[in-house]
């Protein structure tokens, strides 16, 4: 095998340097993975609880998936979306059967930023209007328009934008401008909707779009009443309500199988990826009859519904579904989020924790009263986890929030021997 130093000498002789990794020179190097652990070049085994950014959902090189896709490949390895193959109709047929509401007609790419650009056409296609609003602190991919989406000077590059993509004010409780309750923060949210349809817009809007944690943002988590509020003006604006579920889908956010569920609204359109195909490339769009079928043309994914792809998917949803692991997340997400709090109360430059089942975040600050964001320490902290021998992730605008996302099928014994490492690794930091 080539040495750590060759192998770092040609990544940035042949790859963008846009392409950048955490630890810098000292990267980890992947030499391979299994279920929840994953092994570098030097030997090194690691716990993972970052999954590829919330994409290995059920482990690495799981045996059931990988069989499944194995099997695939000795049949049929591509298609197009110009022949039909049975099962991609199997695989929308089953994400139909899950969504909640309405939802029923899917397209399937290959990322979620394909994902979200559909969802978008399609929302323009059906109301027969132009204007989409989103929030700030929102990450909806590395395409013009999904960078046009997103609200995060650092991810947003080439300089032309969707003029007709609009942010409004996201519901950050930790970061509100004052002392306020959930219900306040919602009003403010509300409003600023509100006042951006009436002038910016002719009064009548294509749609909202949202994620229901803001993933990339920092596991922003919105109060229990906020997407019903939102829901109620964008719909009287004749606009859709487009969630994104790249991150939190698939039983993540726990006790139920997507994200938006919790908040008791039915979208008409969802976009999905990352964690449905357990590091599979897949996108996924799915939209009510009506929607669907006003996107109207001809038009194709090269890669969209792969017969390999939608094999390890159906796999990874059959998984899912055979071993409750919404119900795991639940649980397990439960627990590490005792320990955070405890963590909390503990260490004085933990300024928040917050999110939902196996998709949680730790912001760290610096100490006092002004919640000055620690992107330094925060550094720092994923450096410690590492050298305990665990992986995790960070975000968020500032780059101050710890992101931790275990495999939706962690056990408890795995789920405790991660929260040590982070309570060592905070120990570490603290000094």
């Amino acid at each position: 095998m080539a040495s750590r130093k060759d192998i770092l000498e040609r990544y940035k002789k042949y790859l963008f340097p846009a392409l950048t990794p955490y630890f810098g020179d000292d990267a980890v190097i992947v030499d391979h993975a299994k279920d929840q652990y994953l092994w570098d070049i030097e030997g090194n085994q690691y716990l993972d609880f970052f999954g590829g950014v919330l994409t290995v959902s059920i482990g690495h090189a799981n045996d059931e998936v990988t069989e499944r896709t194995i099997e695939q490949l000795k049949r049929a390895q591509h298609t197009s979306t110009l022949f039909i193959n049975p099962i991609m109709v199997d695989v929308a047929e089953k994400v139909a059967e899950l969504t909640p509401g309405r939802l029923q007609k899917c397209f399937f790419t290959s990322s979620g930023s394909e994902a979200n650009e559909t969802a978008v056409v399609a929302a323009r296609m059906y109301t027969g209007q132009k204007d989409i609003i989103t929030m700030r602190h929102a990450y909806s991919g590395r395409t013009q328009a999904a960078m046009s989406l997103t609200a995060h000077g650092t991810w947003r590059m080439g300089g032309v934008f969707d003029p007709y993509i609009r942010h409004i004010r996201n519901p950050y409780m930790y970061r509100a401008p004052f002392e306020m309750t959930e219900d306040e923060m919602v009003e403010i949210v509300v409003k600023d909707l509100e006042e951006t349809i009436a002038t910016l817009t002719n009064g009548k809007i294509a749609a909202f779009m949202a994620e229901p944690i803001q993933g990339v943002g920092g596991f922003i988590t919105p109060p229990k009443n906020f997407f019903k509020r939102i829901a109620e003006v964008v719909r009287a604006a004749g606009g859709l309500m487009i969630i994104d579920e790249v991150q939190t889908g698939w039983g993540r956010t726990g006790g139920k199988w997507f994200g938006i569920e919790h908040w008791g609204i039915e979208p008409d359109i969802m976009t999905f990826a990352k964690g449905m195909g357990n590091g599979i490339p897949i996108g996924a769009t799915i939209a009510t009859p009506e929607v669907a079928d006003a996107y109207l043309g001809a038009t194709f994914a090269t890669f969209g519904g792969n017969p390999v792809t939608m094999a390890a998917v159906m796999a990874v949803i059959e998984y899912i579904e055979k071993h409750n692991l919404p119900a795991n997340c639940e649980v397990q997400g439960a627990t590490m989020r005792r320990y955070l709090e405890e963590f909390k109360s503990e260490f004085d430059f933990v300024g928040d924790v917050r999110g939902m089942g196996l998709m949680q975040g730790i912001e760290i600050v610096k100490p006092g009263p002004e919640k000055t964001p620690d992107p330094v320490k925060t550094t720092a902290l994923i450096a410690a986890a590492r050298k305990h021998g665990l992986l995790i992730g960070k975000g968020g605008l500032y780059g101050n929030v710890i992101r931790i996302a275990p495999h939706l099928n962690v056990s408890t014994a795995d789920m405790e021997a991660g929260c040590k490492a982070i309570a060592q690794s905070l120990a570490d930091v603290a000094q």
